[in-house]
This record gives C-alpha cells, structure tokens and sequence, in this order.
C-alpha cells in the first residue's frame, strides 16, 4: 500500500519548512484559504474553509510510513480531514490525501482582530513565490479572506518557529501587497 500525502497550503508550500518527500504542486478543489481567529492562541490561523466552486492551490507530499504523528503535532490546533477526491495532482495513481483545517466550531468573531504574525506571512508568501512565482503569490492573496486583521511586524525578532530570510525581492513584494491591501501594521 503507498503512503499517504497531506496537501499543504500555507508554510507548508515553503519546502524549507519541511522534509515530507514527494512533494509536487496541486489544487483543493471546494476549498478556500481564511486568517481566522480562535481561543487556542494570540495570532490568527491560516486554514482551509470549504467553499463550493471555490479552489487553492499548494503542495502535496507523502507521509512516509503513515507517521503522521509530527505532521500532527506541527497542525495542533487543526483536523486532519481525508479529501482524496477533491485533490487534483499530476501523479498517476489515486492517494489518499488529507487537508488541515482548524474546526469552524472554534472561530471567534469580533471587531478587534487578532494580528497575523508577519514571519509567518513571509514564510508563506515566500513559498507560494518560490514554487508558483509572483502570479501564484497573487492568486494566493486572492483566495484568501480574513485581510482586515492587523500584521503583527515581527521580522525582527521571528515568532514563528519556521522563519526564513527573504530576498530583496521578495521583502519587497511582501511590503508592496501589505501596502495595497491597507494592512494596519503593528510592532511587538
């Protein structure tokens, strides 16, 4: 029997935040992205929603061994849902496929949002850069919602676990988007 693959579609497109192997584009058909907020910690999450006619694109990669207790671990605040069905890739056999997705039954709503750690958004957007180009980056701010959350700027000092160094150019593309999008940017 293969091994299963998880279909990643935040830090987990940025290969540099992981060894899975196998890892190869693809898109979640039915799904979107959102920043949303819950009581599990002080920043927003990244997740995938379900949303009909809607779709994202990112990275699948195995799980060797069906170990997926690291990968687990790493998505605490998340379900892992099997979705094989809906997971369009290039390999020539079925997988089965599993998508991470915080519980909607945990979103909290109000007006003063929690910020989005910008060392999690770079790494993100670095990813999406690296793999789909600028235009992917784009098409990643697109299908996602949840912009009117503040950034909390802390490239400085990362709290993000995963951090990465971006290049001039992408420093500047992340700064550029946060810019049009009218983010408040805030300092820890």
């Amino acid at each position: 029997m293969s091994n299963p693959y998880f279909f990643g579609y935040g830090s987990l497109v940025n290969r540099a935040t992981h060894t899975y192997p196998n890892a190869s584009h693809a898109t979640a058909h039915g799904w979107k992205r959102a920043w949303v907020d819950t009581p599990a910690r002080p920043y927003a999450y990244l997740t995938g929603v379900r949303a009909e006619g809607s779709q994202i694109d990112g990275l699948i990669a195995e799980v060797p061994g069906a170990d997926w207790d690291a990968l687990d671990v790493r998505e605490e605040a998340y379900d892992r849902i099997h979705e094989p069905a809906r997971i369009k890739h290039t390999h020539a056999n079925a997988l089965d496929i599993a998508i991470y997705a915080v519980p909607e039954t945990t979103f909290q709503t109000s007006a003063d949002r929690l910020p989005i750690l910008q060392s999690y958004l770079d790494v993100v957007l670095q990813g999406y850069i690296q793999e789909f180009g600028f235009k992917g980056a784009e098409a990643f701010l697109e299908s996602t919602d949840g912009w009117d959350a503040p950034i909390l700027n802390d490239r400085a000092t990362p709290l993000y676990p995963r951090h990465q160094i971006l290049t001039v150019q992408e420093t500047d593309f992340v700064d550029a988007t946060l810019h049009a999008l009218g983010s408040e940017i805030r300092k820890p």
